[in-house]
């Protein structure tokens, strides 16, 4: 058995052929930048949450929308259209958020600041 060439705590695990704990290898990975596959998921995912959500959003709208009579709505009518409108605004510049980021890391390599791990 050797000894962790950080901390000194005996261990069986090796990195390129140098002795590590699993505390000191954890820690090691952790300060690891993430992987294009990594960042790519991550991006894509976030894409994927907030095209539901702009969908969610869509759908309630049209709901609302297709309940009013053809005449004037009621005040509590105007003011779901208004919420509804609300929901539906922000979610499709969340989604359009997810997609700048997305096809910046695709086309441009830029990594999104909050997904950069400091090393």
């Amino acid at each position: 058995m050797a000894q962790c060439a950080h901390c000194k705590v005996q261990t069986f695990l090796y990195f390129s052929g140098v002795p590590i704990c699993i505390k000191c290898a954890d820690t090691r990975e952790a300060k690891q930048p993430p992987s294009y596959e990594q960042i790519r998921r991550l991006l894509s995912e976030e894409r994927i949450v907030a095209t539901v959500r702009t969908n969610a959003a869509l759908g309630e709208f049209n709901d609302v929308m297709g309940q009013l009579p053809s005449g004037l709505p009621h005040p509590d009518g105007t003011q779901r259209i208004q919420n509804a409108s609300r929901k539906l605004i922000a979610a499709r510049k969340e989604m359009g958020r997810a997609d700048k980021r997305l096809n910046d890391f695709d086309n441009r390599g830029i990594i999104p600041e909050d997904l950069k791990r400091s090393g």
